[in-house]
């Protein structure tokens, strides 16, 4: 054992993990959108009551402002940011609304009709985007492929839940495997 880390212990301190690179993180959050005026929403999401969310660090899977605020956390640390749309989902793009045939729209499950403002996935060369529909024709609909909260400054509550190190099946997928993450 070295001297430094028998000297740490001795005085009582711990070797926590922090948030960085590499890191497997999981986390609830509460979410609600400020207005112009700074006033805050209700809550429009959140996980408190179900699973985490897990997301592996440095690789950009979530959103660009809570990743920065939650560098250099530890487990058991809550935060509340605020954060504007370019730290979040983006300024709205206008072009970004186009008509899309209905064949090519996958409904949620559970739902058997296509009608304006739910969200589904359309299919593209890219793999399956959600959008959300704005109308309706016979043969086609009109769908924003902006994300439903682009635009929006939105106010999070976070508390870390867990942190691990990412397995190196992990590192080259780029996303957490297993439990709270993506199975193969």
């Amino acid at each position: 054992m070295t001297g430094n880390l028998e000297d740490s212990s001795e005085k009582g301190e711990s070797l926590e993990t922090v948030i960085g690179s590499n890191k497997v993180v999981s986390f609830h959050y509460r979410l609600r959108e400020v207005d112009a005026n700074g006033d805050h929403s209700d809550w429009m999401e959140e996980s408190f009551s179900r699973e985490p969310l897990y997301y592996l660090h440095g690789f950009h899977n979530v959103i660009v402002g809570l990743e920065r605020a939650l560098e250099g956390k530890k487990m058991g640390d809550e935060i509340e940011i605020t954060l504007q749309p370019e730290d979040a989902y983006g300024t709205r793009v206008p072009d970004a609304i186009q008509r899309v045939p209905i064949k090519h729209l996958q409904l949620p499950k559970g739902i058997k009709k296509i009608r304006p403002a739910i969200t589904v996935a359309v299919k593209t060369n890219q793999g399956a985007k959600s959008v959300v529909v704005l109308k309706v024709g016979k043969f086609n609909a009109d769908v924003d492929f902006n994300h439903p909260l682009a635009g929006r400054v939105l106010h999070y509550q976070v508390e870390v839940v867990d942190i691990r190190d990412a397995s190196s099946e992990e590192l080259a997928h780029g996303h957490v495997h297993g439990p709270g993450g993506h199975h193969h």
